[in-house]
């Protein structure tokens, strides 16, 4: 084999455990520190994507003996690489249906103070007029 292809091999390996710790940390996490651990993973995912091309293009550029067995592993390189992306993906997108949600219920609170305040002043004024007649 490659010691090229072996060297990036061994980045991508190391590369995809700290990936899978940070996705599973940043699940638990909120607000800035969410964004931050998302970001970091964002760029992990661009340093894997650019391991896998490298891998490519030295696993094209060995004679075809050695080239399918690594090209097989590439390929299971890429699947893993598009299933952080789709958890990556799924983490977003609970943060900002959770951000959404969070929103409308506030919103619905000041509308349901509003017409709470709107009903006391009413009934206020209803048990005046009451008392005067």
């Amino acid at each position: 084999m490659s010691d090229a292809f072996d060297g990036y091999e061994r980045q991508y390996c190391e590369l995809s455990a700290s990936l899978s710790k940070k996705c599973s940390s940043a699940i638990a996490l909120d607000g800035e520190q969410k964004k931050q651990k998302l970001s970091e993973i964002k760029s992990g995912l661009d340093n894997a994507e650019l391991l896998i091309r490298k891998m490519d293009l030295e696993a094209r550029s060995l004679p075809p003996s050695l080239k399918s067995s690594l090209l097989v592993k590439l390929r299971e390189f890429k699947s893993d690489l598009n299933n952080f992306k789709t958890e990556v993906k799924r983490i977003t997108t609970r943060t900002l249906n959770a951000a959404a949600r969070d929103e409308f219920l506030e919103a619905g609170m000041a509308d349901t103070k509003t017409a709470s305040a709107d009903q006391r002043s009413r009934l206020m004024m209803s048990t005046e007029r009451l008392g005067r007649t």
